[in-house]
């Protein structure tokens, strides 16, 4: 899923959408007007019934009492909540990077219009390798280095454009950052449906999205005051600061392991069928007591 996404979002999208342009502005409006039809007769063919299930007898309550549900949720477990904080930075990067880039493009790098497309497919050609290599390098390197991985990439990113004006080293720290943000997009999803109950997956994706994706705009408007104060490059060098101590203090390779080994339900059991001994049965229950 999140290859499909990164492929059509980042690397066919702009492709198309550039090809477009090119044609002509009316075309590129009037396909933009056919698409948005085509997607929802699409959601017509959707059959089946999506109300939401309470578990029990419990109560489903109001759309707000859900929402406030799903911000408790995601507040009161620590490596939920620090992931979430962690991507809210990385989100508000990507939005500066996407909304300065543009203008640094075109002004301190001079590229063409050929040159600037090929810059953004590079992100979504990261993203397309990062779908294809996520279940080899977990392996390889362990959950937690790979989603730090992108940490490092969305900073490659954003220091890329303060050091050098090249196409070649901007579209190379491109790619890092596609490649890294669907290393964390594939293992944050994971984690997320092993600590969460199947009944609350809606309230908590909802609340975690609320984090990143609210905080793009904000990321694009802060390094706009920020370019327009002190210039684009040292905007990118105050994006590129990231949470990586929080990180790593939190997403622990213990932390991981209970995550990994956690099922959604209240009755939890190892997912590799060992038996639960006492040092398993005494970290559950440190790890139930800090949270």
């Amino acid at each position: 899923m999140a290859g499909a996404e990164t492929v059509c979002n980042e690397f066919c999208g702009p492709l198309v959408g550039g090809l477009l342009v090119a044609a002509g502005a009316s075309v590129a409006l009037g396909a933009t007007g056919v698409a948005y039809v085509t997607g929802m007769m699409v959601l017509l063919l959707l059959t089946g019934r999506f109300a939401p299930h309470a578990a029990g007898d419990r109560p489903t309550g109001s759309v707000n009492q859900r929402i406030a549900e799903g911000l408790r949720l995601l507040w009161h477990q620590r490596l939920l909540r620090t992931m979430a904080l962690a991507l809210t930075v990385l989100c508000a990067c990507w939005g500066a990077w996407l909304a300065l880039m543009p203008l640094v493009a075109t002004g301190l790098m001079g590229l063409s219009a050929q040159q600037y497309g090929m810059l953004l497919s590079a992100l979504g050609a990261g993203g397309l390798v990062g779908a294809l290599t996520v279940g080899p390098l977990n392996r390889l390197l362990g959950r937690r280095r790979v989603m730090f991985a992108d940490l490092l990439g969305t900073a490659a990113m954003m220091a890329a454009p303060v050091f050098t004006t090249g196409l070649w080293p901007v579209a190379a720290s491109a790619f890092a950052g596609g490649m890294g943000g669907v290393l964390w997009t594939v293992n944050s999803r994971t984690i997320g449906q092993r600590m969460v109950k199947t009944e609350l997956m809606g309230r908590y994706n909802a609340a975690a999205r609320l984090f990143s994706w609210g905080a793009m705009p904000l990321g694009a408007g802060l390094v706009g005051v920020l370019a327009q104060w002190f210039g684009p490059r040292a905007a990118f060098a105050v994006a590129a600061l990231l949470v990586a101590v929080p990180f790593l203090r939190t997403v622990t390779p213990r932390a991981l392991e209970e995550a990994t080994a956690r099922r959604r339900g209240p009755d939890a059991r190892p997912v590799s069928g060992r038996p639960r001994g006492r040092r398993a049965g005494g970290a559950g229950r440190r790890a139930r007591s800090r949270r």
